[in-house]
């Protein structure tokens, strides 16, 4: 049995969460976002995401409460990973269980559960267009898929990977000509480490935030070659260079506050035409780790599923498949499906 609970993906076979927003006794993790990875007992992972767990997770307190009692602390034990690597497939019972590439960020897989019942692939969350810092993306043909469809319509489709990455070099190079400091908002993991790849490509000079720096390291520790870079500091930050910062709360720096800036989101809704003014930014760019509308519709066709099912994303997408002939089905909560 296959079942949603909440927005808790189970199967209840193999007695396997997958992606749960809620501490479990086991779970297989796809990437190591925090809308998809959370601490468990055990955590299936691919060894790279099992390193962005463990700089993510740290080792953190948790508050117990007691009736009538204070609330004490107590640090939560350490997550045991069973990692593993791409197309390595290995055994739970009579089902076979395999992890491989979703493109998205380090280490983000896709994971297939074959059995006597079929082929089942759980994409997470995945791209299909080229990254400079992620293994490419793998389709592999199955029964039944559960995708994300987060760029779900058909105005999400991005524009060329190379223009977009001479607009984002352009967008560097004319503000560092006109003495001013350019700063790129771009998610800590995956998103930021592709930015200083593109830019890197110019030879821009890079400074990042604290926590791109760390995820950083960690990429380069799996074997990815990022250009040169320095830290952030406040202090020493001229405007020289280009800074790459996390989006959270789009609060500029400390040091942009005493010099002038001009500012880039990188995001898949830089295509909106509001997308500027809703960000609070100067410029966006249409770079994404999500796969676009027609990205989505191909690997439909290149995994020949004989149904669907969607989630993470727009509804009406089930519809689009539809219309070519596809059986597509959008999840809703608490909902069951016999698969194993």
């Amino acid at each position: 049995m296959f079942s949603l609970e909440g927005a808790t993906l189970y199967v209840e076979r193999l007695g396997l969460y997958i992606d749960s927003m809620k501490t479990r006794e086991r779970s297989y993790i796809s990437h190591g976002h925090s809308d998809h990875a959370r601490e468990h007992d055990r955590i299936i992972a691919h060894t790279d995401t099992a390193r962005v767990c463990r700089l993510r997770f740290g080792r953190k307190t948790q508050k117990l409460a007691q009736p009538s009692l204070v609330p004490v602390t107590r640090t939560r034990p350490e997550c045991i990973f069973d990692e593993r690597e791409y197309n390595a497939p290995w055994m739970e019972g009579d089902h076979r269980l395999t992890l491989f590439s979703a493109g998205h960020v380090l280490g983000s897989s896709q994971l297939m559960i074959e059995g006597e019942e079929g082929s089942f692939v759980y994409t997470g969350d995945f791209k299909m267009d080229r990254s400079y810092t992620c293994e490419p993306t793998e389709v592999k043909k199955c029964d039944t898929v559960l995708m994300e469809c987060t760029y779900g319509r058909p105005q999400y489709a991005f524009p060329p990977r190379a223009e977009t990455e001479d607009r984002m070099i352009d967008f560097a190079l004319k503000a560092l000509e006109d003495g001013v400091g350019p700063i790129f908002y771009a998610y800590s993991l995956g998103k930021a480490q592709e930015v200083m790849a593109i830019l890197g490509k110019a030879n821009v000079p890079l400074t990042v935030h604290g926590a791109i720096y760390t995820m950083a390291r960690v990429y380069e520790e799996a074997g990815v070659k990022l250009p040169p870079y320095e830290r952030y500091d406040a202090q020493t930050w001229d405007g020289t260079s280009a800074l790459i910062w996390p989006p959270s709360g789009k609060s500029k720096p400390t040091a942009a506050k005493t010099r002038s800036v001009r500012t880039a989101m990188c995001t898949g809704w830089a295509l909106d035409r509001s997308a500027s003014f809703r960000y609070g930014a100067d410029a966006a760019f249409p770079l994404s780790d999500h796969a676009d509308f027609p990205a989505l519709m191909r690997y439909v066709e290149l995994a020949q599923p004989k149904k669907v099912l969607l989630n993470h994303g727009w509804k009406d997408f089930a519809w689009h498949l539809r219309r070519k002939g596809v059986d597509a089905e959008y999840l809703e909560r608490h909902q069951q499906l016999r698969l194993f």
